[in-house]
């Protein structure tokens, strides 16, 4: 049975310095300018040390299951590869709904650190999302067409409207790359490694509120799911 954790953690953040990793670690996982207000961090999933699931539980379908991969000085996840005939192997990781990890109007970022092989894209592969597009509200961190760039979706309570920003640059090339989408007061931001790659303007008012749990490495283990194909490390959710 996977251990329960969860780390909330309030960082103050000197201006223009950038906020450290979760605990263990030296890698940057949000990055600020200076006058931004103090972050706190609502999720973190490090993969690392005794309890390297945190609050998440492994969902698995066709024979699916976890695979550790080096990252650094620790381990990531890695998922399921692109499979041509079903049935496919499916992975994903769910922590349940709880009221932190709903926003409402707040300003508030997530990402998580990735890899990607040019021989694994397809044309949808969810990294982090909560909720559905038809169901309440959604936000979502997505990689997607053989160009492998990275998006983020909002979809706002009692609308159906998919706010949609994509990145200018692809990820898919073997390589780790920090992927950071950034809910402002009226903007959605992607960043890749810490540059901005694109934005778009959001309404001021838009809500996500929703029961759904918050899933990684696709929505859920069944058929069409959105399936990752890489390594995922370092996922995370902070307010502002």
């Amino acid at each position: 049975m996977l251990v329960f954790a969860v780390f909330i953690v309030v960082m103050l953040v000197v201006p223009g310095a950038v906020v450290p990793r979760g605990p263990g670690g030296s890698s940057s996982a949000v990055w600020v300018t200076p006058g931004v207000p103090p972050v706190e961090t609502i999720a973190w999933y490090g993969f690392e040390g005794p309890e390297p699931w945190a609050d998440l539980t492994a969902f698995t379908g066709n024979d699916g299951r976890v695979r550790w991969v080096p990252h650094g000085p620790g381990q990531a996840v890695r998922f399921p590869s692109p499979c041509s005939r079903e049935p496919c192997p499916r992975l994903i990781l769910r922590a349940l709904n709880r009221p932190e990890l709903n926003p409402g109007t707040a300003p508030f970022s997530f990402g998580a650190t990735v890899r990607l092989s040019p021989r694994h894209t397809t044309d949808g592969q969810n990294v982090l999302q909560k909720g559905y597009a038809v169901e309440g509200s959604q936000y979502k961190l997505q990689i997607d067409g053989s160009a492998g760039r990275p998006s983020c979706v909002l979809v706002g309570a009692g609308s159906r409207r998919i706010h949609l920003v994509i990145a200018d640059v692809g990820v898919a090339d073997g390589a780790w790359h920090r992927l950071a989408c950034r809910r402002g007061p009226a903007t959605l931001g992607i960043l890749v490694d810490g540059v901005p790659r694109a934005g778009v303007p959001i309404p001021a008012g838009l809500r996500i509120d929703n029961a759904m749990s918050l899933n990684v490495g696709g929505k859920s283990a069944h058929g069409d799911n959105d399936q990752f194909h890489g390594a995922v490390d370092d996922v995370w959710i902070t307010r502002p």
